[in-house]
């Protein structure tokens, strides 16, 4: 079955959840049943990073619910807010009020939703079943601050300026994706002209960029809250599965960064990829992703 035939097959319901006066987040529900999965995407993407992944999901007995999270795709973009506790916690209130699952539910994050799914697994503990984390790391762990200065992560120093991104990339917005994505990709067919066209198209609406970077000049903030969250809850009891490119900057060190802030953590590589997982190689994250659901 191609790509569009799968997605035809499914049906998306689009919401918009009121979080407070200044913000609400979008979101796209799939599915039905009661084992929930939460979808968090990763910067510069939106919802739509996880196109390929849902089909699979649904098809499997989930209810998968996708939101764009503060800042992103069609979610409201706010001033301030982009520590990743803040942004677990939208995310909480989208579940719990404006969805009224009481359930836990299955939490899967790439890159920025990574962080932002730790948080909520930290934060909302009794929440949450299964965390699934993909190719990134958590800020305030000991492998967050030996990547950190690595070259190949260059955009975390980069993004973390004030005002000087905004300036050289608005306008070419697309040129900039379409090189950030080429930087760190394997299977350099998976992100396709028309997806950077539907990102560019995104991130050059107005505060698009600029709270697409804020994401990163948050990481301070993320460090301080998780090591004191850390210390104070200790490490997380849930099963963990640590998902790492196969020959991503992020791949080799995913379970070991994983077993710093959790004690059931299971490691793997997912072939012909780099860190754009979820598009490179949706076949096999889906099934790593079932084994792991299934144990």
């Amino acid at each position: 079955m191609s790509e569009k035939e799968n997605l035809s097959s499914i049906t998306f319901t689009h919401g918009m959840a009121v979080i407070d006066p200044a913000l609400r987040i979008h979101y796209v529900e799939a599915g039905s049943g009661d084992r929930v999965i939460v979808l968090l995407h990763g910067f510069p993407q939106t919802w739509w990073e996880w196109r390929l992944l849902i089909p699979g999901l649904v098809g499997a007995g989930y209810r998968v619910i996708v939101p764009d999270y503060r800042g992103a795709g069609a979610s409201w973009r706010p001033l301030t807010g982009y520590d990743k506790r803040t942004m677990a916690g939208d995310i909480h209130k989208v579940i719990k009020e404006q969805l009224q699952i009481e359930s836990p539910v299955i939490l899967i994050g790439h890159d920025i939703g990574l962080m932002v799914a730790y948080a909520y697994a930290q934060e909302y503990r009794e929440d949450v079943s299964h965390l699934i984390v993909i190719d990134a790391i958590i800020p305030g762990t000991a492998v967050f601050d030996r990547i950190r200065s690595d070259h190949r992560v260059w955009h975390f120093s980069f993004h973390a300026v004030r005002d000087v991104p905004e300036l050289l990339i608005a306008g070419r917005e697309r040129k900039y994706l379409q090189a950030f994505f080429n930087a760190r990709i394997f299977n350099v067919g998976a992100i396709t002209e028309e997806d950077i066209d539907l990102f560019a198209a995104i991130y050059a609406a107005p505060g698009a960029l600029r709270a697409g970077l804020e994401l990163y000049r948050a990481f301070d903030q993320d460090i301080l809250d998780n090591r004191a969250t850390l210390q104070k809850k200790g490490k997380l009891t849930i099963p963990v599965l640590a998902v790492g490119g196969d020959i991503s900057t992020s791949g080799p060190i995913m379970k070991e960064m994983a077993e710093e802030v959790a004690t059931q953590v299971i490691g793997v590589r997912i072939p012909n990829t780099g860190h754009w997982i979820v598009e490179e190689n949706p076949a096999a994250l889906l099934d790593a992703v079932l084994d792991f659901l299934a144990r």
